[in-house]
């Protein structure tokens, strides 16, 4: 650039509050960026929902159970391709902050529903055979440092006395969707109605099945919902897009309170820096005269006061942007699975980084229309 060196020079002039603007803007940033990866936590299970799969829930709540005698009847339905039902399971692995989902499966139809969770063949067969057996995501094995063949002990107090069970690890699945949940425990449906207490035999948490194609998304829910209506144990059945809408509604107090605060103290930086600009600028009111006056134009004066708050951003935000990178996998890491993994993708990074430049050139634009219409004589006066 041809003047760089003028506008360098004038950003060094006061370094000190040429560190602390540059601050504004990194903070700035890296909360814009944690802002948008815990966002999208929130809606990735919304967003990699199947199209085409139902989720049935008993009307009273999730956490009320279905009778598995229910299956027959709803694979009966026109539409229905395939049919899997789950449990929470809810163990605790060494210690109750190492959180991670742990559901009871249908080995028999869990591949055919949810077709996005590959496990290798050899390791499905195996875990079918297993009674003990366990399948984790890659996510989660790698966060415990778990392989195939390991003794896995889980302690659980829901299904009566405090127990531990214990598994063997005989397949990790890897989810074929970008961003997909990995932190899954599964273990199956006869070992776990084998031990449960008597009156919970033959229950289940809820039903997921795949469709023919999604167009019968509607009819058959409704389709469901009629068959056991006026039942003992009425039904529930949406889309499961909807029910990952719902059951996140559950986390969803805590998004509001990241993402307020986060806003208020995000544009608290932004009108700081916006301020410090224009003070600078109203320091150099005579200079920017002077320039005047020596034949610089008045487009040259507000790209001049543009450029250096568009470099006060771009490296304010490089900075911010470096320590969203280095600092959200340990947030991640440090939740231990209490909330959904924390991801942060190139696009982000990028639109953070056109978002920097945009409030560095808002930031700059006043200031600098201000000392575009500056007149020479009214400047000097001023002195």
């Amino acid at each position: 650039m041809k003047y760089s060196r003028l506008i360098f020079a004038n950003l060094f002039r006061k370094k000190a509050r040429l560190i602390l603007t540059i601050g504004s803007f990194a903070v700035a940033l890296f909360l814009f960026t944690f802002l948008a990866v815990v966002k999208n936590a929130f809606s990735r299970g919304t967003e990699l929902a199947g199209a085409d799969r139902l989720v049935i829930i008993n009307r009273a709540g999730l956490i009320q159970t279905i009778p598995l005698a229910y299956r027959d009847k709803i694979l009966a339905i026109q539409g229905v391709k395939a049919l899997t039902h789950n449990n929470w399971f809810g163990g605790v692995y060494q210690d109750e902050r190492n959180f991670f989902p742990q559901f009871v499966i249908d080995p028999e139809n869990q591949r055919q529903v949810m077709t996005e969770m590959k496990v290798p063949d050899d390791q499905w067969k195996n875990f079918v055979n297993d009674r003990q057996g366990a399948v984790v995501g890659a996510g989660l094995a790698k966060r415990f440092g778990w392989k195939t063949g390991d003794r896995i002990p889980l302690k659980n107090a829901l299904y009566g006395p405090t127990k531990t069970w214990e598994f063997n690890l005989d397949g990790i699945y890897k989810n074929d969707h970008p961003g997909g949940d990995e932190s899954q425990f599964w273990l199956q449906w006869k070992y776990f109605d084998e031990n449960v207490p008597s009156v919970m035999k033959g229950s289940i948490g809820w039903y997921v099945l795949k469709l023919d194609t999604p167009d019968d998304a509607v009819r058959v829910a409704k389709a469901i919902d009629t068959e056991f209506a006026n039942s003992s144990t009425e039904t529930k059945t949406e889309t499961e897009s909807a029910f990952q809408a719902g059951f996140a509604k559950q986390l969803g107090n805590i998004e509001f309170l990241i993402l307020t605060i986060g806003g208020v103290v995000f544009f608290t930086l932004l009108l700081v820096t916006g301020n410090t600009m224009a003070i600078s600028v109203r320091e150099r009111t005579s200079e920017l005269a002077v320039l005047k006056a020596i034949g610089f134009t008045d487009r040259f004066v507000l790209f001049f006061v543009l450029a250096e708050s568009l470099v006060i951003a771009l490296i304010g935000g490089l900075i911010g942007l470096g320590l969203a990178i280095l600092a959200i996998p340990a947030v991640g890491a440090a939740l231990n699975g209490l909330m959904p993994p924390l991801l942060l993708s190139a696009v982000m990074l990028l639109i953070g980084l056109g978002f920097a430049l945009l409030v560095g050139a808002a930031s700059g634009l006043l200031p600098g229309l201000g000392a575009m219409r500056l007149r020479v004589v009214d400047a000097l006066r001023r002195v």
